[in-house]
């Protein structure tokens, strides 16, 4: 084959969940320590994300999670309709599961990168340690809801609600926080955990250079000294309904701006190009489509090409399947050689952009922050939380961006 892509990832996947007791259906272990009495609570690291079926058996309530979701995808009579297309998807989706291993990888590697985070959070901050990490996936277990129940268990009293996906749009990070927002009231009714948010880093500096490492590491060795300067590179990011983008959701151009500080870190030195994948549906999505980009390659002129992951820090089936499976085949049914970049899992620099952000959003929990007794540069980072969509239909979006505001303005 000409095409060259990261089917090792799917061989992982088998490997990562025969010898790995943290990759199975029991992740309890990894949440279920009390603190002793005489302890420090904990500061809870709450990593958000999609989520993904570990299991094929899951793929069914994953689905129904995500139709269900008014804030991902608006439907008429949603609780029909999500029901109905759940059902329907469900065999299709199961076998591309089967077919990256089985399951989705994405708790393995949340997992991974939060114990790794907090390790290095506890020498960089000691003023907020010890530090604990906590999964809120969206659509697969551990819900938000389950993370609240073992945070109030461990009598944590600070948080930091840290979104996975550094680019913010309101079907992802704002629904991730809406959802913590109303589970709050019935969870923390008395508020008795104080929180802070990342909801957005789409060009913090580690993240470029760990974006731009990969790059480069493929370039090295995947293609000829020869070819790697004319390998045409294609960022690709799952796409979104037009009617979203059209109120206003900051998602485009947030991953424009990392795609950008990308290229500026590689000194431009390829050519490149921004695609759009994922699209369900008979709506407009954003385009193009990363499929037809692929597909189309030969006739510009294209004979070799990378495809970069740029807004799945992780790897799932986005980029397992889609990108490793369906869009390989499209390429070396063209002529194209293919590679694709690797996911940023558990890279160095990348564990070290995710505490250093932690970090960064707790220092006003610190006791240096308290003493100086000024909160006036606190909500400087806030501000885009701040700001609703200007076309902005969702009335939950309003209630929890006030909550998470107040809460970074009152320095415990």
């Amino acid at each position: 084959r000409q095409v060259s892509t990261q089917s090792t990832g799917t061989k992982m996947l088998r490997k990562l969940k025969s010898r790995s007791p943290t990759y199975s259906s029991n992740f309890s272990r990894a949440f279920s320590s009390t603190p002793k009495s005489n302890a420090r609570a904990p500061t809870a690291i709450l990593m958000m994300n999609l989520g993904g079926p570990s299991t094929v058996e899951e793929v069914h309530s994953f689905l129904l999670r995500l139709f269900s979701d008014k804030d991902l995808i608006p439907l008429p009579m949603q609780p029909i309709l999500s029901r109905f297309i759940a059902k329907r998807r469900t065999p299709q989706i199961q076998e591309q599961y089967r077919q990256i291993g089985g399951g989705s990888p994405i708790k393995f590697w949340t997992q991974k990168q939060g114990e790794q985070m907090v390790k290095i959070l506890d020498e960089i901050s000691p003023d907020t340690a010890p530090h604990k990490h906590y999964i809120a996936f969206r659509y697969a277990e551990p819900l938000t809801e389950h993370a609240l129940e073992e945070m109030k268990k461990d009598g944590v009293k600070k948080a930091l609600a840290f979104t996975q996906y550094p680019q913010y749009s309101c079907s992802t990070t704002g629904s991730s926080l809406n959802e913590l927002y109303r589970k709050l009231l019935t969870h923390d009714p008395q508020h008795e955990i104080s929180w802070r948010v990342v909801d957005r880093w789409p060009t913090h500096p580690l993240l470029v250079e760990s974006f731009a490492q990969n790059i480069q590491k493929t370039l090295e060795t995947k293609f000829s000294p020869e070819e790697r300067s004319k390998v045409l590179l294609l960022f690709s990011a799952h796409s979104l309904p037009l009617t979203v983008v059209d109120r206003g959701d900051p998602y485009p151009q947030e991953v424009g701006a990392t795609v950008s500080a990308v290229m500026q870190k590689l000194g431009h030195s390829n050519p490149y190009r921004l695609v759009w994948q994922s699209k369900v549906g008979p709506q407009r999505w954003l385009g193009p489509q990363t499929g037809a980009v692929v597909e189309s390659l030969k006739n510009i002129g294209v004979k070799n090409a990378m495809l970069i992951p740029i807004a799945f820090t992780s790897d799932h089936i986005e980029t397992l399947f889609e990108i490793d499976i369906e869009y390989a085949h499209l390429a070396e049914k063209n002529g194209i050689k293919l590679a694709r970049c690797e996911s940023l899992n558990d890279h160095p620099v990348f564990i070290n952009a995710l505490a250093s952000l932690a970090k960064q959003h707790l220092e006003d929990f610190s006791s240096k922050s308290s003493e100086a007794g000024s909160t006036s540069h606190l909500i400087s980072n806030y501000n885009q939380l701040a700001q609703r969509c200007p076309l902005c239909i969702n009335k939950s979006c309003g209630p929890a961006k006030d909550f998470f505001i107040q809460q970074k303005l009152s320095v415990n």
